[in-house]
């Protein structure tokens, strides 16, 4: 599956967003205005101003409803949540060729919030993998004390782990060794 570089990054900025939200086990990876400030730092996010509690808020909203994206029973309820989720960002499709990069689309409107900056661009970027009927790309690892949400760009769509060297690993020495414990009698 051929996606361009604004596409990879909004992609990217979603899984990272929606692996913020706290589970079982992990704390809340967005508490702070400071822990926001790294995440727009850390996916570049550009022409958001001063972020505030508000903003923070806000994004808590979107990383909910791209959860309930990957969550979603198949593409009409995929592609309803995220037709709500882009219009509410006010999309403004404009083309751009900044920071040394080709021209690419940017659908947030000048000067959004964080929120909507991120809803627009990662909900078109999911747009997509819908349009391309690949849904099923969307994932969350198989683990059994995981569940971090990832995108399996694998030629044969047969990722399962959000990470293969430490979920995949982990769960593969755990078998590997009931299987000799097993033998061993």
């Amino acid at each position: 599956m051929l996606i361009p570089h604004d596409t990879r990054y909004a992609l990217d900025a979603v899984i990272d967003l929606v692996n913020t939200a706290p589970d079982n086990d992990q704390a809340e990876g967005l508490a702070d205005v400071t822990a926001l400030k790294e995440f727009v730092r850390r996916h570049g996010i550009s022409d958001v101003g001063e972020l505030t509690p508000r903003d923070l808020k806000a994004l808590h909203g979107v990383r909910a409803r791209f959860a309930e994206v990957f969550a979603a029973a198949g593409s009409a309820v995929a592609a309803e949540l995220l037709n709500e989720l882009v219009a509410s960002a006010g999309t403004t499709p404009q083309l751009t060729d900044h920071d040394g990069y080709d021209w690419h689309v940017h659908y947030f409107a000048p000067g959004a919030s964080v929120a909507d900056h991120v809803a627009a661009d990662g909900g078109m970027a999911l747009a997509f993998i819908v349009v391309a009927g690949e849904l099923e790309r969307l994932r969350r690892c198989e683990a059994p004390d995981c569940g971090r949400a990832f995108v399996d760009l694998s030629r044969n769509r047969s990722r399962r782990y959000c990470d293969s060297r430490t979920c995949g690993n982990r769960l593969h020495v755990a078998a590997y060794r009931a299987r000799r414990k097993e033998a061993a009698g």
